[in-house]
């Protein structure tokens, strides 16, 4: 019998500002995401996860996934 697959989580570290492109300090995710997160089905908050990383590498935050 297959597990059933662990609800996505949200990635809030409870630093919650939003820089001049609404986007928050802390998790990387837009207003409008972090609004919509409790909406999303898994598929759409992990796409929203990979933006994410992907603002926070910009951003100098994180290192690039291998």
């Amino acid at each position: 019998m297959n597990p059933l697959p662990k609800p996505v989580k949200s990635p809030c570290i409870s630093v919650c500002a939003l820089d001049e492109d609404d986007v928050c300090t802390g998790c990387q995710r837009t207003a409008v995401e972090i609004t919509q997160w409790g909406r999303m089905s898994d598929e759409q908050r992990r796409d929203v996860l990979r933006l994410a990383h992907q603002r926070a590498v910009a951003q100098g935050l994180m290192l690039p996934s291998v």
